[in-house]
């Protein structure tokens, strides 16, 4: 790989493990904050929700800006908000300051969290794409699996301070890079407006349908990431220490089975609908693993975490080639089309997690339900895809 290629993508990669620290690291800071600034749990818990509320309202204008103004401004603009952001949540040591810092780190970390991949989507063919893909997820679930743990030590050492510190030197660090490293793609401007160009994405039935089962075939694992620090730490009692064994073990093994597949993929003479086919009936047997535990209702964490760990490995290769087909399918719209899956994303998980909540009575059983529910639909999708003529024809064969 030329030098100028491979810096773009360590400074791709830096973007990614930016966009999933944001939210993770800073979160084992919560009792200190809390002591220190003598708020209410509701109030910690909105250093969270403002963060969030940020980032999606930045989305869908970030969406159009990107594809209308090309990717690097607007990745720049979002770090430099992102860096702001960081500097009011350290610079005066009040609360009011923090949840301004948060909102803007939202607002801010949308850019690259939508943009980075179209980075490497606007120089290489699909095939390559996905193999990017592939390492691209393994990096972010590796910062989602570690950020706790760094979160925490930064925390024991140099107390909540330290995390901000933390966000804001690789926001900054990633800021200088993409300045350096990253090109300046000159998009073909139209006069396509904002509105124009999402009617245009919710016409094609495909298109839609290809959005539906990536978001589907992620949901489950946000919805069990969400429920599980209450079922496994209030409810079956287990410790901080093995709850991050566990909730970090799901992450780390997609990760490195992303990357692994990557690898894979770019060797193997497989086509890709053959690969998904293998997909397809990894789901089906994940989702009879999570009904087998769900009628069982086991309250054994082990067994919990075994029993939805083959959903983590059915997960893997649609990952990797539904994504870069679905923001390949309106070649002036990639960045729109990214903004759709990550706003949809987030919606279906919050809805997941609500109704999760609602039926929540101390055991694995009724989230199971909702788990299996999501599972399936992700199957019947998954099969209307491969077997989609449009779909296939976009280079999966």
């Amino acid at each position: 790989m030329q030098t100028s290629k491979l810096l773009i993508l360590i400074t791709v990669i830096l973007m990614d493990l930016l966009t999933g620290m944001e939210f993770d690291l800073f979160v084992p800071s919560f009792p200190q904050l809390q002591n220190d600034f003598q708020l209410t749990p509701f109030s910690v818990e909105a250093l969270l929700s403002v963060n969030f509320i940020g980032y999606c309202l930045s989305l869908f204008f970030v969406g159009s800006l990107g594809d209308r103004y090309g990717r690097k401004p607007i990745i720049l603009l979002g770090l430099s908000i992102f860096v702001i952001g960081s500097l009011c949540c350290l610079v005066i040591p009040h609360y009011y300051f923090l949840i301004v810092g948060r909102f803007l780190q939202g607002v801010g970390i949308a850019g690259p969290a939508i943009l980075s991949f179209l980075i490497i989507a606007d120089s290489y063919p699909i095939k390559e794409q996905q193999f990017f893909m592939a390492i691209l997820n393994g990096a972010i679930n590796f910062a989602v699996a570690i950020s706790p743990v760094i979160g925490s030590y930064l925390t024991l050492y140099f107390h909540w301070q330290g995390n901000f510190v933390a966000l804001l030197l690789l926001g900054l660090f990633v800021l200088f890079m993409s300045t350096i490293f990253i090109p300046h793609h000159q998009l073909k401007i139209n006069d396509v407006t904002s509105q124009e160009r999402y009617i245009e994405i919710f016409k094609s039935k495909s298109l839609i349908l290809l959005i539906i089962t990536i978001l589907f075939a992620f949901a489950p694992y946000w919805v069990f990431v969400g429920m599980s620090p209450l079922l496994y730490i209030k409810d079956l009692n287990v410790s901080l220490t093995q709850f991050g064994f566990y909730q970090g073990s799901l992450a780390f093994v997609f990760a490195i089975g992303s990357i692994l597949y990557g690898f894979i993929m770019r060797e193997s003479t497989s086509n890709q609908k053959q690969m998904l086919n293998i997909s397809l009936w990894i789901l089906i047997m994940s989702l009879i693993a999570v009904i087998i535990v769900t009628l069982l209702n086991s309250h054994d964490p082990m067994i919990i975490t075994l029993g939805f760990l083959p959903f983590i490995i059915g997960q893997i290769i649609p990952s990797v080639i539904l994504y870069p087909l679905a923001i390949n399918f309106l070649p002036h719209s990639k960045a729109s089309v990214s903004a759709i899956i990550q706003g949809a994303k987030l919606l279906l998980t919050a809805i997941g997690l609500q109704i999760a909540g609602f039926f929540y009575v101390g055991s694995f059983q009724n989230i199971g339900i909702i788990l299996c529910g999501f599972i399936l639909i992700a199957v019947i999708t998954m099969y209307a895809v491969i077997h989609n003529k449009e779909i296939m024809s976009k280079g999966l064969d």
